[in-house]
C-alpha cells in the first residue's frame, strides 16, 4: 500500500511509521511504501505526480496546520485534503491536528470527510495501529476526543469554505479588502458580505478580533 505522511514534525511522521511497521508485522499481507511531504509545495507536487503516473495513494496521515504553499493557493492541510478527495476519491485519509475546537473539527469534518481522526495530544502507539487496522477495513475512526468534540453543539450550520478561509489568511497577511478581487474570484461586496457573516458566526466588531479568533480556533 501506498502512503503519503503529510506532516512537518519529525516525531510524529516517526510515530506514524512505527505504527505503520507494527501494523505490517501483526500481517505480513501487508506492505506500507511510505513518502514524506513537510509542507503544502511538497505535498501538492506528490498528489500531482500520482495523478500524472496513474499511482494510487492508499493512506494519507493529514496534518491541519502546514506552512502554506508559496502561491498562497493551499493555505493548510485542509485545502490538501480537499483536493486529495477530488483526485484521489478512494484514498484513505487520516487526519492528526492539534486543533480542539469544536467549531474547527466539525468544519473539517464537512469539507474532507476524513476517514479517521485523532488529536495529537492523544496519540499513542495502540491507537495509531487501531486508526490504521479500522481503515484498512474500511471502518472509520474517530478518538474520543474528536466524538466528543463532534457533540458539541456549534453556534449555527454556517460552514466556512476555502474562500472564507482564503479572506481570513489573506486579511491576516495585510492585504486590503481593495486588492481582495484581484486575487480572489468575488467582488469587494461580496467578499465584504462574508467578512460580515464571520464576525457575526464568532460574535466580533473588529477586524483584528476577527483575526485573532480565527487564529485561535485554526482557520489561519
Amino acid at each position: 500500500m501506498n502512503v503519503l505522511i503529510i506532516e512537518d514534525h519529525p516525531l510524529i511522521s516517526n510515530a506514524y511509521k512505527n505504527a505503520l511497521a507494527l501494523v505490517s508485522a501483526k500481517d505480513k499481507a501487508l506492505t506500507f511504501n511510505i513518502d514524506i511531504a513537510v509542507s503544502c509545495d511538497e505535498a501538492y507536487l506528490r498528489i500531482k505526480d500520482a495523478q500524472n503516473t496513474k499511482a494510487t495513494i492508499d493512506i494519507v496521515f493529514l496534518d491541519i496546520k502546514l506552512p502554506p504553499s508559496k502561491d498562497g493557493k493551499i493555505i493548510s492541510g485542509e485545502d490538501l485534503g480537499i483536493k486529495i478527495r477530488t483526485l484521489f476519491p478512494k484514498t484513505k485519509i487520516i487526519i492528526a491536528t492539534t486543533y480542539n475546537d469544536n467549531y474547527r473539527i466539525n468544519s473539517i469534518f464537512k469539507s474532507v470527510n476524513p476517514d479517521g481522526f485523532l488529536i495529537k495530544n492523544d496519540l499513542n502507539p495502540e491507537e495509531l495501529i487501531l486508526a490504521i487496522e479500522s481503515i484498512i477495513k474500511d471502518d472509520p475512526y474517530y478518538s474520543k476526543s474528536v466524538v466528543r468534540l463532534m457533540r458539541q453543539e456549534t453556534s449555527n450550520n454556517l460552514v466556512i469554505d476555502d474562500i472564507d478561509r482564503k479572506l481570513l489568511y489573506e486579511l491576516s497577511r495585510g492585504t486590503k479588502m481593495g486588492e481582495l478581487p484581484q486575487i480572489m474570484p468575488l467582488s469587494k461586496t461580496a467578499l465584504e458580505r462574508r467578512k460580515r457573516a464571520l464576525k457575526e458566526l464568532f460574535d466580533v466588531k473588529a477586524d483584528r478580533d476577527l483575526l485573532k479568533i480565527a487564529e485561535q480556533k485554526g482557520f489561519i
